[in-house]
């Protein structure tokens, strides 16, 4: 193959290898990265998805796409509720991979001189942040995926604590063995060396513990689990870890153990008198005989007496045998 490039000298984004290269992420997810590199400051008010319908991504590609950068820790969103009780979501997205913590830092403006660099999408003057919700088409349809941005006056499903504190275990949790939610929470977060993609962070693998623990009570071991949930990897890829492993930990959960009742003894007969030949013994019996096994086995064993071949031949004609004559 041949290559032929000219630097140029102006109007240009500067594109990071890692990003150009990386494996995992397809070519819309580096498209709408790189494009959003080099837009200018006033540009950068309007909504992730905005920005990808100008590039012609939408509907399943735009939230396929997304959904990867969200995952790597390209982009990150927080949701909170505002002014007359709206929600409102803010949006960053970042040239260099961040945590949950850097991007929430670098959001506050109190990221260290060390962070990666990042565009911010600064707020915009109106109410609220992301636009009024429009109708939005793809292919005829409206995708039930593509209102992630859209403000709306409920609240989202699960709204992560302004604080970052745990939040109150739930009777499940207070109930479990300590120590048996301590493995469980070990095996689910040693997953993300075996498969980068199942990466979980700490409150995600302690709120997965529970359904982990269903495993062990089972008599399962941890190799096992560890097996059924690394087994059988998705040929689409894994969109969220989190739900991935808990459809995998309740799916595929086996069935309890079965309790075997033991085996109860019939109760032993009394001793009674046998009624064979000989001395007075006695035996148990089994089955309500009246003579004890070595008399019946004595008895089997004895030649009957001879039969006169005369009578045998009057049993077989079936005639009487006749009284033999006197002398």
């Amino acid at each position: 193959m041949l290559r032929h490039a000219i630097a140029p000298s102006a109007r240009y984004t500067k594109a990071s290898n890692d990003v150009v290269r990386h494996p995992r992420l397809n070519s819309d997810a580096k498209i709408l990265l790189l494009y959003i590199q080099g837009l200018p400051g006033d540009a950068l008010c309007k909504p992730l998805s905005e920005l990808a319908r100008k590039l012609g991504i939408k509907g399943r590609a735009y939230q396929k796409a997304k959904g990867q950068l969200v995952e790597h820790g390209y982009v990150h969103e927080w949701r909170s509720q505002g002014e007359g009780g709206r929600w409102q979501t803010e949006q960053l997205v970042a040239n260099n991979p961040l945590t949950r913590e850097q991007a929430r830092l670098l959001l506050r403006g109190t990221a260290s001189a060390s962070a990666p660099m990042a565009s911010v999408p600064p707020p915009s003057t109106r109410f609220p942040t992301v636009g009024e919700p429009t109708p939005r088409a793809a292919g005829g349809y409206k995708p039930v995926e593509d209102h992630s941005e859209k403000t709306t006056p409920h609240p989202p499903s699960e709204p992560e604590s302004a604080t970052g504190h745990t939040s109150t275990p739930t009777p499940q949790t207070a109930t479990a063995d300590p120590a048996q939610l301590t493995r469980a929470e070990r095996v689910l977060l040693s997953l993300r060396h075996s498969r980068r993609e199942l990466h979980l962070g700490v409150r995600e693998a302690h709120a997965l513990a529970v359904e982990a623990v269903k495993w062990f009570e089972r008599g399962l071991s941890e190799s096992d689990l560890r097996h059924a949930l690394l087994a059988e990897r998705p040929q689409e890829g894994v969109r969220s870890a989190v739900g991935f492993l808990r459809h995998r930990l309740i799916q595929k959960l086996p069935e309890p153990p079965v309790q075997h009742q033991p085996h109860e003894r019939p109760p032993l007969r009394e001793l009674v008198e046998c009624a064979g030949p000989g001395e007075s013994h006695v035996f148990r019996p089994l089955f309500g005989e009246s003579e004890c096994p070595s008399c019946c086995r004595a008895t089997a064993h004895t030649e009957p007496e001879p039969i006169p071949w005369r009578e045998r031949i009057a049993r077989i004609n079936g005639t009487p045998t006749a009284p033999p004559a006197e002398a």
